[in-house]
């Protein structure tokens, strides 16, 4: 397929999209089952056979494109959580992120080892790889704003941000045991470095560096007028100012990512409380918004800047977000194959969805004061997406290969489309019926 042809259909998807997207919110599907048909349709499985793409083959490709993805992701639902850590909102997120995460590797991989005769190392990898919600392909699912303090989205919002980075200590021990990564004697190094280090160290990189940057900008604009204009550029700066430091701290990019937007958020919310005050106090009146020629003026506001600041990053953030998600679901819909959707796949989709999630959520929530049709719906949505492809390709990238590489593919993909399709088409109609429920 050459270069002239993707143009096109990316053209026109990109179009049709924005055109039908407000449609397509009230209807029983998302975008992301769209992406996914127009996948299909172009790749070889499909009438088009425009596109070619293996996800073995063009892993070094998939890998960046999937990586760049996540982070963007991350940061996008580190924004929107505005509760500070010590909310008790904190403990469903980080519950569902440690403990029912660690159940679930635990759980697919003595399915594997049972079932697939997969070895240890082999089954604990493909369980890091299949086992953190996706933040990409959860956004309905996610907080609906900053004041948004319903125990099921943050829930789902903060699990996806964090498990994607608190999986990598596994994924590392997963590779070390089949032999790709140093876990050191008796596993040390794992435990030291991937486990007590990593973790701590990118959280940290990530608060300082959003913490400073926030209140620097923020510092900048209400007292001097400065540092407008270009927040895009300051969005991508963060973000990969967050996720290379902590890389070169050998500690987790996506925990960094995830806590920058998490402390940008905090500064702001924290800025605001104290200009609401402030404005109360000395009777400060907001700008009028008209023109575009007062945006700058908005911007700098003493009162404004800091609903200023996080609008225009989330917004560009999400434009980003949506960018990704179309290219890599396409991407994914593509490599599909009916060869894939083998008798064990058949079986491993159904006990992932329909007995490891639930069984992973009601231990890891065990004694919290939560209803039970929020635990219902926490249990159903553990969406699986491009996070995994991520994973997937980074183990192909380190050494995995052969007939390991072409199983753990097939079974990854075959989660992914599953996922797409069952809780893209159920979840209007579940959080309709949770809504009404709340409401009671």
């Amino acid at each position: 397929m050459t270069l002239t042809f993707l143009f096109v259909i990316a053209g026109v998807l990109l179009i049709a999209m924005a055109i039908s997207h407000s449609v397509i919110k009230r209807l029983p599907i998302t975008t992301t089952l769209l992406y996914l048909v127009v996948g299909v349709f172009i790749g070889s499985a499909g009438l088009g056979g425009l596109i070619d793409v293996d996800i073995v083959e063009h892993a070094h490709i998939l890998e960046p494109l999937s990586e760049i993805a996540v982070i963007i992701s991350l940061f996008t639902a580190g924004l929107k959580l505005a509760a500070p850590l010590r909310d008790p909102l904190w403990h469903v997120p980080v519950r569902l992120a440690f403990v029912s995460m660690a159940i679930t590797v635990g759980l697919i991989a003595l399915l594997c080892v049972a079932v697939l005769d997969f070895s240890w190392g082999a089954a604990i990898l493909l369980g890091a790889v299949l086992a953190p919600t996706d933040p990409v392909l959860a956004s309905d699912v996610q907080v609906s704003g900053a004041n948004d303090r319903d125990h099921v989205r943050f829930g789902l919002t903060g699990e996806a941000g964090l498990n994607d980075g608190t999986a990598f200590p596994l994924i590392m021990l997963g590779l070390g045991l089949l032999g790709y990564h140093d876990l050191g004697d008796f596993g040390w190094k794992w435990v030291a470095v991937d486990v007590l280090w990593a973790i701590p160290v990118g959280i940290l990189i990530g608060a300082f560096a959003g913490i400073v940057v926030g209140r620097l900008v923020l510092y900048l604009r209400r007292v001097y007028h400065m540092a407008t204009g270009f927040d895009d550029f300051l969005t991508l700066g963060l973000i990969a100012l967050s996720y290379g430091v902590a890389l070169l701290a050998h500690s987790y990019g996506f925990l960094a990512v995830f806590a920058a937007g998490l402390a940008l958020r905090r500064v702001v919310s924290v800025t605001e409380e104290a200009v609401r005050e402030d404005a109360a106090a000395s009777q400060r009146k907001r700008p009028k918004p008209g023109l575009e020629a007062d945006e700058e003026k908005i911007a700098v506001h003493p009162v404004t800047a800091p609903t200023y600041l996080m609008r225009a990053m989330l917004g560009f953030n999400e434009q980003l977000e949506h960018i990704g998600e179309a290219v890599l679901v396409v991407a994914v819909g593509a490599m599909l194959t009916t060869g894939i959707f083998t008798g064990s796949a058949l079986w491993f989709v159904p006990a992932l969805f329909l007995v490891v999630r639930p069984i992973a959520v009601k231990l890891g929530l065990l004694g919290m004061p939560i209803a039970e049709s929020q635990r219902r719906v926490m249990t159903w949505f553990g969406i699986r997406g491009i996070g995994s492809i991520y994973y997937l390709t980074y183990a192909y990238e380190h050494g995995v290969e052969g007939e390991l590489a072409e199983t753990m593919g097939e079974l990854t993909l075959v989660v992914i489309v599953c996922s797409a399709i069952f809780h893209g088409v159920t979840v209007t109609p579940v959080m309709n019926w949770y809504n009404r429920r709340a409401a009671m």
